[in-house]
């Protein structure tokens, strides 16, 4: 009983290493990205910044005290009062990629980096560092804390929506550091965040970037078995009827990846060049075969 227990546990805790492994070194690279964006991009040329890393990087600038220090605080105090409502897995992630880029931005004070001239350009190359990073810590499962935490626990306490919120938050960030960096920083700062959030957004679609297409033929059998068989699809059949015949038509519904999209064009012009095809990006898919539900 005992050895069969542990052959179970062993194998329980071999097949969560397989399934979290991507997700480690997803999350490992894009927290380094973020430390070498903030020590290297930011603070050297004093831009501000938003979130919990404006904070830290404006008392870096007022008080000489080390960023790392206040994202590991800050973030800490975020965690145990936001902790009822975020998932073990969530925690558990937060919590290293909090202590991973704590430690990384320590250990990159004193690390000599190249001077660029040119603000504008220092200011879009922070943010597209960092949202690269952030964009793939999220992309992983995890957070960076800070007002990720504040939205994710406001949205399951309260049920509500707090993206505005968090705007004025940065807004607040951004407003107080004109009186430490001056106008003209502030407003590289502004820059540098859009870009941020600019790039994390398309990272986060380019890894979900889905197809939801449509298609009527007059071979739903042939289509569906294309898509199942040489695209290894799912495939949903709709019962649809013709506005002007009345006639029945059977729909086939799928989701695809770009280039899949393109071989079932393929493969209909060549079968059916009368078939009519509709096409629409999906935002978001969650499910078997694409983005798992314990990674949310």
């Amino acid at each position: 009983m005992l050895v069969d227990a542990l052959k179970r546990g062993i194998a329980t805790a071999l097949a969560t290493i397989r399934r979290e492994a991507p997700a480690f070194l997803t999350v490992t690279f894009g927290t380094i990205v973020v430390a070498f964006g903030i020590m290297a991009l930011t603070i050297p040329y004093r831009l501000p910044d938003s979130g919990v890393s404006g904070i830290a990087v404006l008392s870096n600038y007022v008080f000489g005290i080390s960023p790392a220090w206040v994202v590991a605080g800050a973030n800490a105090l975020l965690l145990l009062w936001g902790l009822r409502e975020l998932s073990i897995r969530f925690v558990g992630w937060t919590v290293y990629s909090v202590f991973l880029l704590s430690l990384l931005m320590k250990l990159f004070e004193n690390v000599p980096y190249p001077d660029l001239d040119e603000m504008l350009l220092v200011a879009i190359l922070a943010g597209v560092v960092k949202g690269l990073g952030g964009g793939l810590v999220l992309r992983a499962g995890s957070s960076l804390g800070g007002t990720d935490i504040i939205v994710i626990a406001l949205r399951k306490r309260y049920g509500i929506e707090v993206g505005r919120f968090t705007f004025y938050i940065n807004l607040v960030i951004l407003s107080v550091s004109v009186a430490v960096v001056g106008l003209e920083g502030a407003i590289y700062g502004l820059v540098s965040i859009f870009a941020n959030g600019l790039v994390m957004d398309n990272v986060l679609r380019s890894f979900d970037r889905r197809r939801q297409v449509f298609v009527i033929s007059d071979e739903p059998e042939a289509v569906s078995s294309f898509i199942t068989k040489e695209l290894r699809r799912g495939v949903t059949i709709l019962y649809g009827e013709g506005g002007f015949t009345h006639a029945t038509r059977r729909v086939v519904f799928c989701l695809l990846t770009p280039r899949q999209t393109m071989e079932l064009k393929r493969f209909l012009s060549s079968k059916d060049p009368g078939a009519f095809m509709v096409i629409s990006d999906a935002s978001e898919v969650v499910g078997r075969g694409f983005k798992s539900w314990t990674s949310l």
